[in-house]
């Protein structure tokens, strides 16, 4: 019975994991998504950190707050799953490396302010002047 309770928590924190990643790529605020849930940005917290586990008709509010599938939270946990679910299995998400900067907040702001742009023409300037730093210019 042990092992059910670790697996659990592993999942419990893989979910966790998911709900911030998604959060964080919309770049919406803990107290954002929670006032689009009708709860508290501490209860936000503890569902993040996995302090508290996710209730399924709460997820299922969360998922439609973050403008995704309930099934995004799970993609990638190894298991047995029904052939429908193919595409998910497919979609497998592994620990980031130490140094991976898309695992870095930073790098979800970046790609977030780059889509915020006004137009394709700022995009297109904005990448002309990253490639010239890194002297990648075509």
């Amino acid at each position: 019975m042990v092992g059910k309770a670790v697996i659990m928590g592993s999942v419990d924190k893989y979910i966790a994991k998911r709900l911030q990643l998604r959060r964080v790529m919309l770049g919406m605020t803990q107290t954002d998504l929670a006032k689009r849930c009708g709860i508290s940005f501490q209860q936000i917290q503890k569902y993040e950190t996995a302090g508290n586990r996710i209730p399924a008709s709460r997820l299922f509010d969360i998922s439609q707050a973050l403008e995704t599938s309930v099934a995004f939270f799970f993609s990638g946990l190894p298991g047995n799953f029904p052939p429908e679910t193919k595409a998910i299995r497919s979609m497998r998400v592994s620990e980031p490396k130490e140094n991976d900067p898309l695992a870095k907040n930073e790098t979800l702001q970046l790609v977030n302010l780059y889509w915020n742009l006004a137009n394709d023409s700022q995009r297109e300037m904005v990448m002309k002047m990253l490639k010239t730093l890194n002297g990648t210019q075509d």
